[in-house]
């Protein structure tokens, strides 16, 4: 099965829009030292500014206080690089192992065993209100924002009106745009903080602005649902909240690799020739998240591993370059040792590794295809 990066929520750049939209959080852009990039910041569009000019009479429509408009707009304008962003999201497509790999990863299984300790005694409260398995939210949140790491620092004004102007999918984020505006006219949260990813998901499991009004928790007792803040609780009640309104069984596991004690439940195979999974209704709660086997097989997994549980027994066969995932590590760090840096040895043949096999093939004068193979790695020695 392919996925494409339309379902490939992670916070490893980022998956979802959480709460159901279906955008990949594989694409949240967070502040590192130097800003947003340049194509996320506002540029001159006059269609752009002659489209909000006729969506402030419509907003007023929906009970959107012009004093919330002005606050809202301010500051804002149309974002270049979201509408790129918005029409490339389908460019690449993943195995369910190479999902796997990214999702369950040693570092997003370490930092959320750290992350899952700190917090557990939130975890557990909300476990015992919701329902909901503690690890089960404590995956979500590492897979739709590293654990809070990858928030997005995009203004959410900006980027809903942006998506909406253009209108390739103009009802859904105008919608998203609205909700955005109560949001702010609710006092939830000030218009310098209302931020998130390119697309308008928000907080540390990355809800669009409908799920955030329909969906968030203030379960701190502060009068806000602060999904925003450095503090995860409400981000993570608001999670909870959400499965538990999906159909959330209190007690009953999501599913586990067939054949390895997992719970008796429909039989699914994501990857033909990988491994099988058992997957009850908590499986469908969670696609209710993100509407994607992978992912909801991606948060199952990386939960039973934070509370505790091994990697999956079964095997995924060769790609179709024949390459097993070894094969794949080992030729990543082949080609680092050679000089050519694939920016790390997960066996997932991404953008950083194609670079570095056109630059050992350009070294070698063989034609630059970028293309793993068995034969590659022989020659790498």
């Amino acid at each position: 099965m392919g996925i494409t990066r339309r379902h490939f929520g992670l916070g490893f750049t980022a998956f979802g829009l959480a709460a159901c939209s279906g955008t990949s959080q594989l694409d949240v852009v967070s502040r590192s030292g130097g800003g947003l990039p340049a194509d996320l910041r506002p540029a001159p569009n006059a269609g752009y500014d002659a489209w909000v000019a006729a969506f402030r009479g419509r907003a007023r429509g929906h009970g959107i206080s012009e004093a919330t408009l002005n606050a809202g707009f301010r500051g804002t304008g149309y974002l270049p690089g979201a509408v790129t962003r918005d029409r490339n999201q389908t460019e690449f497509a993943r195995s369910l192992e190479d999902y796997l790999s990214i999702a369950v990863s040693d570092e997003r299984l370490k930092k959320g065993r750290a992350a899952f300790a700190r917090h557990r005694a939130t975890l557990g409260a909300l476990e015992d209100r919701f329902g909901v398995d503690a690890e089960i939210i404590a995956a979500i949140w590492g897979l739709e924002s590293f654990y809070g790491e990858r928030r997005g620092d995009v203004p959410v004004v900006s980027a809903t009106s942006t998506l909406a102007y253009d209108g390739r999918r103009g009802s859904f984020f105008e919608k998203q745009l609205v909700a955005a505006l109560k949001i702010l006219q609710n006092g939830d949260i000030t218009p310098a903080r209302l931020t998130g990813s390119w697309a308008g998901a928000m907080g540390h499991t990355q809800f669009i602005p409908t799920s955030y009004l329909a969906y968030a928790v203030d379960f701190t007792g502060d009068g806000r649902r602060d999904i925003w803040s450095d503090d995860p609780s409400d981000s993570l009640a608001s999670t909870a909240a959400y499965l538990a309104r999906s159909g959330w069984s209190r007690g009953v596991r999501w599913g586990g690799e067939a054949g390895t004690g997992a719970p008796s439940g429909r039989l699914i195979q994501p990857q033909p020739g990988g491994p099988r999974f058992a997957v009850t209704s908590n499986f469908g709660a969670i696609k209710r998240y993100n509407n994607s086997d992978a992912y909801a097989i991606g948060v199952g997994h990386l939960a039973d591993r934070i509370g505790g549980a091994g990697p999956l027994q079964g095997s995924f066969p060769p790609d179709a370059n024949g390459m097993t995932k070894d094969d794949r590590i080992a030729l990543q760090r082949r080609l680092t040792a050679r000089g050519f840096d694939t920016g790390g040895t997960d066996g997932v043949i991404g953008p950083n590794t194609r670079q570095a096999i056109s630059a050992y093939q350009s070294s070698r004068g063989l034609p630059a295809t970028g293309e793993p193979s068995l034969e590659l790695l022989r020659s790498l020695g």
